[in-house]
């Protein structure tokens, strides 16, 4: 969104929204004009410029309570009861409200250009702290979403990232952080940091672990605010290597849900990781080091990684998201994008429309050969 574009976001009202209020000044004046003089219609003009208060900006409603008071002044004189007592008492009551009306609605819009400036903020912010990956990388294309549970929340501490390791190799990561608000942000940037700057050198999955363990504790201890969140501070995380030439994917899972196998041919694997590791943060890796799963992916797989806030989902029964359930009657050979839409539409369905908590998604797609570019982007 253009910074520029927000000075005038209440005055983009539709230009038919103005013609109710209007169409009301003229229909209380002419029903004033010809009913008995013992009834006083002309009080609910003040409906005409109090209605537009509530879409338009103050100059739309100054414009619309002007032809209220014009309205006011057209009945008194066609009356004849423009000097007497209840119509100037009526003229004096409907100009102090146009003006009460007029100031509400420039505070209203002041909020509103500011409230859209915090979404503004809050929507770089993520998209800077996530970096959401390319369309496409290397033979992988990659679709994402992010499910806030809050209508006006942006982020949170739901996490993903995609990195190259040249020349023929992807690495990919998904975590949830413990907690939620700005204490959590700080600790995914710090997750964010250490995994795009460690996934680039380390020569196996189990090493990327251990590194990835070893910053976080150190990081930890400057971005952990333990005031507000006194508990526990650590992040679920799971790590994949995809190798651009085919094979199997390696996997490895730090107290992280594994991810769900949709295969070309419509195939629902749910694999078990057989050996996960505490989470990151925790200090408890294993003396023996960090075991990697591997898993089948050939062309026209699909994996789907997800936080826990997707499994979690409760319907209006207490009845958990059945994902892989769900999963296999969407229509077969989704492209990324459109999984991603269909279980996002489903999942709302099924909570009734709220989220509880935050959900991150990626969907990852092995496309053949021939659709592969070259090297993918540099990420």
């Amino acid at each position: 969104m253009d910074l520029r574009r927000l000075d005038d976001l209440t005055e983009r009202t539709p230009p038919l929204a103005i013609v109710i209020p209007l169409a009301l000044v003229v229909v209380i004046t002419v029903a004033d004009t010809v009913s008995p003089r013992e009834v006083f219609l002309s009080p609910l003009l003040v409906v005409a410029p109090a209605l537009t208060a509530s879409f338009a900006g103050p100059w739309r409603t100054a414009l619309i309570a002007l032809f209220a008071v014009g309205g006011q002044l057209l009945v008194a004189d066609v009356t004849g009861e423009s000097g007497t007592q209840p119509r100037v008492w009526q003229l004096v009551a409907l100009v102090v409200l146009s003006i009460l009306l007029v100031f509400f609605s420039y505070v209203r819009e002041g909020r509103s250009r500011q409230l859209s400036r915090v979404r503004l903020v809050a929507e770089t912010a993520q998209r800077v702290l996530l970096r959401p990956p390319p369309e496409q990388v290397g033979p992988l294309r990659i679709a994402w979403r992010y499910l806030a549970a809050e209508d006006d929340a942006q982020m949170g501490g739901d996490l993903f990232a995609v990195t190259r390791r040249r020349p023929d190799l992807t690495r990919v990561m998904i975590g949830d952080v413990r907690g939620k608000g700005l204490p959590a942000i700080g600790e995914a940037s710090a997750v964010l940091g250490a995994f795009r700057e460690t996934a680039r050198y380390c020569d196996t999955l189990p090493g990327l672990v251990a590194a990835l363990e070893e910053r976080v504790i150190r990081d930890m201890e400057e971005v952990a605010e333990s005031r507000e969140d006194p508990g526990e501070h650590f992040i679920t995380a799971l790590l994949l290597e995809l190798p651009d030439g085919g094979g199997p994917v390696r996997v490895a899972s730090c107290g992280h849900p594994p991810p769900l196998v949709i295969g070309a041919d419509g195939r629902i694997g749910t694999p078990e990781c057989t050996a996960p590791v505490p989470p990151l943060g925790t200090g408890l890796l294993p003396m023996a080091g960090v075991h990697a799963d591997e898993l089948p992916y050939g062309d026209g797989d699909t994996l789907l990684l997800y936080t826990d806030g997707l499994i979690e989902a409760r319907s209006r029964q207490g009845v958990f998201y059945p994902l892989a359930e769900r999963v296999a009657a969407f229509p077969p050979a989704l492209s990324p994008e459109d999984l991603l839409d269909h279980l996002r539409d489903d999942l709302l369905h099924h909570t009734g429309g709220r989220l509880a908590d935050d959900a991150a998604l990626l969907a990852i797609t092995r496309t053949g050969p021939a659709d592969t570019p070259a090297g993918g982007p540099a990420l």
